[in-house]
């Protein structure tokens, strides 16, 4: 029985500081709306208003020729991806409204165009796309490409007496695309996740950091060091206390937002998801918890917190591949820990994947959290030891 006590009032003084740090976090109105606005309001403006797509791009047109020919290619621009803003006289007039942002195609057909596709003669239109945003301007020109192509396709093939449909004996490659996970490639299902991930990122770093700093501010981490509590124990508290907070704000926006706005589907365990985000929080915890040793104040703890978030998001792929940047710099995501998190918050969330597939990435998550961990209390040890 006495073996047990010092578990039981560990346990004890474990219970009473982590609901200390919880009722400090609520008496906070600044940290608590800015939790609020990071898990709701965010995710949805995020989600309805950011899109990789191509929707409504301005086109022009100069017709030339006026032609049947001319008029059907014209058609072909239709939306939701384009939007035909109407002609104009002159190519002039044209390139002052690309240099002005007005529209972003300008489509040139030239004259004796259906002279020249009726006598079989090669001709060419001219499309002139604005790319100061390189996202939309490249899907336009993919788009338009492959609009002009399959006309000109239909064209010969109506001149050689076949109809569009009647390709049967022609040596062509037929492309099936089949898209898992995202069939419909919704902008609304990836979205909302990637703020969501961002969220949890921001606030496992701020606030365990801002719990930290708070007591060098009130004074009260000399009164901490002074009782009979180890480093370990005047951190774990603020760790799981702030770690129950941001899984509440997970679940506000998952159950508000995420799934009944944006109709995200839940394809694996939400048990799963929850205890790989609680890893994950953890883990970003001990880099917040080390950055409160080196800050004196909330005002340092903010840059501090920039200083930390923006590498993490950046060397996490979601927003560049890994593959896409230099060697050395791809082997540098795997010390962010949200490099590891996207592969298993996106695997549960919307590929069903279980634990026998994300192992390795729940794995390195642990790995690095402790590893962090133990640095941030080796600190803390050292310099109020």
């Amino acid at each position: 029985m006495s073996g047990q006590q010092p578990i039981v009032l560990w346990l004890r003084r474990l219970r009473v500081l982590t609901a200390k740090e919880l009722l400090q976090f609520i008496r906070d109105p600044v940290l608590l709306l800015f939790m609020l606005w990071l898990f709701t309001a965010n995710i949805y403006m995020q989600g309805s208003s950011v899109s990789m797509q191509l929707t409504s791009a301005n086109l022009w047109t100069q017709d030339n020729d006026r032609s049947a020919a001319s008029r059907e290619l014209v058609s072909r621009f239709r939306p939701p991806y384009f939007r035909h803003e109407g002609e104009i006289a002159h190519l002039q007039q044209g390139l002052q409204a690309l240099d002005r942002g007005k529209t972003m195609l300008l489509l040139d057909i030239p004259l004796n165009f259906e002279e020249s596709l009726i006598r079989g003669e090669p001709t060419s239109v001219q499309l002139q796309v604005d790319g100061t945003h390189s996202v939309p301007g490249l899907l336009a020109a993919n788009y338009a490409t492959r609009i002009i192509s399959a006309f000109g396709l239909e064209q010969a093939l109506a001149r050689e007496g076949l109809a569009a449909t009647n390709t049967d004996t022609l040596p062509l490659i037929i492309e099936e695309q089949r898209v898992w996970f995202n069939p419909n490639q919704k902008d609304t299902w990836f979205m909302p996740i990637s703020e969501l991930l961002e969220g949890i990122t921001i606030l496992s770093i701020l606030l365990p950091a801002a719990a930290l700093v708070r007591e060098k501010e009130r004074g009260t981490i000399e009164q901490l060091l002074v009782a009979p509590l180890s480093p370990l124990q005047i951190m774990l508290p603020k760790l799981l206390a702030m770690t129950m907070v941001i899984l509440v704000g997970v679940s506000l926006s998952l159950f508000t937002i995420i799934l009944p706005v944006f109709e995200v589907p839940v394809k694996g365990s939400l048990p799963l998801f929850y205890g790989v985000t609680a890893l994950y929080v953890i883990a970003n915890a001990g880099l917040g918890l080390l950055a409160a040793t080196l800050a004196r104040n909330m005002a340092q703890i903010g840059l501090l917190s920039l200083l930390i978030v923006a590498p993490i998001i950046l060397l996490s792929g979601l927003w560049t591949p890994p593959e896409a940047m230099p060697d050395w710099l791809a082997l540098g995501t795997q010390l962010s820990p949200l490099r590891h998190y996207i592969d298993t918050a996106y695997g549960v969330l919307l590929k069903g994947a279980g634990v026998d597939l994300l192992w390795d990435s729940i794995l390195s998550l642990a790995l690095l959290g402790g590893a962090i961990f133990a640095l941030s209390v080796t600190r803390l040890r050292r310099q109020f030891g």
